[in-house]
């Protein structure tokens, strides 16, 4: 009898996410966490030194998402960067080498390997490690090696599963687990499937709309509902462990999905960390947490406009379509996952959203708008309050370049 499926040779026999090299030539896929803007404005407080070359590991790079959008969004800016691609399965970094070929990117060193061995190429600026944590045997061993792999003043940008938006996930695992044991891939893949398409509409899975994972590829199938290890963290959980394992929570990537008070009013004594808590379960559709990590006891690195040299880049929104909604006075609309938000920004607020173009700080921003600095500066709070926690503006100087320094 052949043994149950390894991570590994899952991986090995369904690569994840299903991803074809010869796309890179129509398109960049880009998301969160590991975009460089994303990065500084979220580790490095939005002033990083891009002089400076990144070292960064992709830990369980798979095929190659975030590697490829940091090393493609590295290139395009002319900035240096030295990343390590770890990953436990060969066919998984086939197809994250073709990629990375097809684009011509020469920045990245691929290694075969478990993610616990870390420490052993760093020490890194950065880390990437997005949906690998919670496949591991023990997550926290995870994230103490990744810990022991940060050079100082570095960060981490990682996914792990969330309970309440994957319900009805964990009950067919087990089900399949104990259906399936000694059978090969292919054969669990192709069972599994024939079930799910009979399960009753009341069931959990069925009636969960915030996933789509396992109509979009085999691939997606399998991870989702076959995968042989795989756990999900509540936000108290995730902190805790982050505590245990020298980590601290620099930020969601969405703060605004946490926050308790753009739901309901919460208790004013009621601790931050119990506030994100209640609005998760709240929300009840959070699927994965995204979010950035520092060295326990780093203090704040989040950016503030506060600081006016800081260089301010719309993410997501076009600047001039966004000016043009708000001179207009209206009200705009907003998506994430399966959450509908509606922005308001003053009507005055126009002039300075035209103004960002990834390279001005809000110094500039203020005088292009004739804006005494009083003015502005009440002004540009109500702008970062609306947009920043929503993921829409983020602070750094990547694309800007020093006086007297070459243009690449």
């Amino acid at each position: 009898m052949q043994a149950m499926v390894t991570v590994k040779e899952q991986y090995e026999a369904y690569p994840y996410p299903e991803r074809d090299p010869q796309d890179e030539k129509s398109r960049l896929i880009t998301g969160s966490p590991s975009h460089p803007l994303e990065m500084d404005h979220f580790l490095w407080k939005g002033q990083r030194d891009w002089s400076r070359p990144l070292r960064a590991l992709v830990a369980g790079g798979g095929t190659g998402d975030g590697l490829i959008q940091l090393a493609t969004v590295m290139a395009q800016a002319g900035r240096p960067a030295e990343i390590t691609y770890l990953d436990l399965s060969t066919a998984a970094r086939e197809i994250a080498e073709a990629r990375a070929a097809a684009r011509g990117l020469t920045s990245i060193t691929f290694r075969t390997g478990s993610l616990l061995e870390a420490a052993t190429l760093g020490p890194f600026d950065y880390i990437d490690c997005c949906g690998v944590l919670h496949h591991l045997p023990d997550p926290a061993e995870g994230f103490r090696a990744l810990r022991a792999a940060l050079a100082p003043g570095g960060g981490m940008g990682f996914m792990v599963y969330a309970p309440y938006g994957r319900s009805g996930v964990y009950p067919l695992q087990e089900a399949f687990g104990a259906l399936f044991e000694g059978i090969a891939p292919e054969e669990r893949l192709a069972r599994a499937k024939r079930l799910v398409a009979d399960l009753p509409e009341g069931h959990p899975f069925a009636a969960n709309v915030n996933l789509g994972d396992h109509h979009e590829s085999d691939a997606g199938f399998y991870d989702l509902l076959l995968h042989g290890q795989d756990r999900a963290f509540s936000v108290p959980e995730l902190l805790g462990t982050l505590e245990q394992t020298g980590w601290a929570l620099a930020s969601f990537t969405t703060p605004a999905i946490y926050d308790l008070a753009r739901i309901t009013e919460p208790p004013q004594a009621m601790p931050a960390a119990d506030r994100m808590a209640v609005a998760e379960k709240l929300r009840g559709t959070i699927r994965m947490h995204v979010a950035y990590a520092v060295a326990d006891g780093s203090g704040p690195t989040v950016a503030r406009g506060t600081n006016r040299q800081l260089v301010p880049h719309l993410r997501g929104v076009k600047r001039q379509a966004l000016a043009r909604a708000v001179a207009q006075g209206r009200s705009l609309p907003l998506r994430i996952g399966r959450l509908d938000a509606e922005l308001t920004l003053p009507r005055e607020a126009a002039a300075v959203l035209a103004g960002i173009d990834g390279r001005r700080t809000l110094d500039e921003i203020a005088t292009g708008a004739r804006m005494d600095p009083l003015t502005f500066g009440r002004l540009w709070a109500r702008v970062e309050a609306e947009l920043a926690d929503w993921g829409l503006l983020l602070y750094s100087g990547l694309l800007r370049r020093r006086a007297g320094a070459p243009r690449s």
